[in-house]
């Protein structure tokens, strides 16, 4: 996409150092045009992960098939749209739940009005509409599609794919800057935990034509403590605050290490942190706002032991 060129170190928060003076093309806006209203809002406060960054640019900026997996709440999706916002690039999220079906993708038959008439019509779906525009098409939860509708992107998967409209007897051939991007739980090879119950076993050879798999972990402590200030601002001006919020992010990784030890079966998601420091604000008790957030989800008989993380990181 032709547009002005701008420091990748400024457009996304990076340090000088990681990026060097590597540039990134911003959208034209008068390329843009009435897709406009489909760029994502800038949200200023938000963190980027510089590994999955480059990735999203690749597929941004070299028309690569990008896939984004990682646990929930780590902000998958999120980093997909934040990324289309700041080049300015028209974004599509279809969420790939049970009750998407395949002609919701391609397309049906519609009875219209035409001068008066009720005339049989065929309406492009989400997909061959996306194709033939200059968006960004991200398919949000991949890993919970159903066989039927995940086989009608398979050809589309290639750089050229080239996208068959059956009930018209025409092939669209994908606009010079449609992309495609995915964001799943699993790799692919289907949840034996139970934790992501609804993802299904994809077919490998569809993974195998995903260009590039990028991987999105839960942050380091001080990023993540810095996620919840940006998302929560008042959350700052608490007493203590600076304090409670490394407590929380201190439970929140105690969380995640007892998961993966089979002492917890539920985690303390950055979306779950942020909910907390919400809750703080709106009840004005941290140990309420705990309850609330995350301890009340946990199975009974684990609630002990998330009150042992909580009295780890606050003596109380």
């Amino acid at each position: 996409m032709t547009g002005q060129l701008a420091n990748m170190a400024e457009v996304f928060g990076f340090p000088a150092e990681l990026t060097g003076d590597r540039k990134v093309t911003l959208a034209d806006s008068s390329e843009v045009g009435e897709l406009a209203e489909h760029i994502p809002q800038v949200d200023p406060a938000y963190v980027f992960d510089p590994e999955a960054t480059m990735a999203l640019l690749a597929g941004f900026e070299h028309n690569r098939r990008v896939m984004l997996q990682g646990a929930h709440g780590t902000g998958k999706s999120t980093h997909v749209e934040q990324v289309a916002a700041r080049l300015g690039w028209p974004l599509l999220r279809i969420n790939l739940d049970g009750h998407l079906s395949r002609s919701d993708l391609v397309g049906r038959d519609a009875i219209v009005l035409r001068d008066g008439q009720q005339v049989t019509e065929f309406q492009e779906g989400m997909l061959p509409w996306a194709l033939q525009r200059p968006v960004a098409l991200l398919f949000d939860e991949f890993d919970a599609g159903r066989p039927d509708v995940m086989f009608v992107i398979q050809r589309v998967l290639e750089r050229d794919g080239k996208f068959t409209l059956l009930d018209q007897n025409r092939v669209i051939a994908p606009h010079p800057r449609f992309r495609l991007f995915a964001t799943t739980n699993t790799i692919g090879l289907g949840d034996l935990t139970g934790m992501y119950r609804g993802s299904n076993v994809l077919n490998q050879a569809q993974i195998d034509r995903w260009n590039i798999v990028a991987k999105l972990d839960y942050l380091g402590p001080e990023v993540e403590q810095a996620v919840v200030r940006g998302q929560v601002p008042a959350f700052t001006t608490l007493a203590d605050a600076d304090q409670m919020l490394a407590g929380m992010v201190n439970v929140a990784a105690m969380t995640r290490t007892g998961f993966a030890a089979g002492d917890l079966s539920t985690v303390m998601s950055p979306r779950t942190v942020i909910s907390w420091a919400e809750n703080v604000l709106a009840f004005g008790g941290l140990e309420m706002a705990f309850r609330l957030s995350f301890l009340n989800k946990c199975d009974e008989a684990e609630r002990d032991i998330a009150l042992e993380y909580f009295q780890r990181a606050f003596g109380r």
